[in-house]
């Protein structure tokens, strides 16, 4: 699973080739959701706390996590996002 950023304790990833809709997955200890790029939907659990931090570096990243959605569905390598400070 390519990692594309980290930060706070968060991991996110995305995986090559994977079904729709656009989504990323983030990452943190024992908990893991998938949160759709365009709607910040979350499919799972993370803290609270972690799910606010990764909702709000999904704001500051949606347009680089939507071309990284294109690159990963064709097999591409991704581009490291910048981390939330």
């Amino acid at each position: 699973m390519p990692e594309i950023s980290r930060f706070l304790g968060i991991v996110i990833a995305m995986y090559y080739r994977e079904h729709g809709p656009a989504h990323f997955h983030a990452i943190y200890g024992d908990f893991e959701a998938t949160v759709e790029i365009e709607t910040g939907r979350v499919n799972g659990t993370l803290p609270k706390r972690a799910q606010s931090h990764v909702l709000e570096w999904l704001v500051l990243h949606r347009a680089e996590l939507l071309a990284a959605w294109s690159l990963a569905r064709d097999s591409r390598p991704l581009p490291k996002i910048e981390p939330l400070e």
